[in-house]
């Protein structure tokens, strides 16, 4: 029955993460004026690295609690940690260097950020195949 529970969120995760990245945040920025878009990302993507946080920090949880470390469990908590590290550390930095017009870091720190995102969709597909 966990497991069940465990796979469906992990998901469901990877759901949100493929909706955002491909279909979203795309669409905003073709829909919205710039300014807008800029305005909407940022209100909108702190929850989505917040619901995964959290989703993903539950799993790791059932994985605890059950004594089940394999290797779902790191891929999942890694995934976990690198949502707080986003939200914690990245996205702030990422908007502060955007408000300084400091684009060569902004574009170093936003690639990061993708590249992140890129590692923790493989991780999620590696759990659920």
């Amino acid at each position: 029955m966990s497991e069940q529970i465990i796979m469906n969120m992990v998901s469901l995760v990877l759901g949100i993460m493929l909706f955002f990245s491909f279909i979203l945040a795309p669409m905003i920025f073709k829909v919205l004026p710039p300014d807008n878009a800029g305005v909407f990302i940022r209100a909108i993507f702190p929850y989505y690295y917040l619901v995964n946080l959290l989703i993903l920090g539950l799993v790791s949880g059932f994985y605890i609690f059950y004594q089940t470390f394999i290797l779902d469990f790191y891929l999942v908590f890694t995934s976990a940690l690198l949502f707080f590290f986003n939200l914690v550390y990245l996205m702030p930095k990422i908007n502060k260097l955007k408000d300084e017009r400091n684009e060569k870091a902004f574009k170093i720190s936003h690639f990061i950020s993708v590249v992140i995102n890129f590692a923790q969709l493989i991780m999620l597909g590696i759990v659920l195949a």
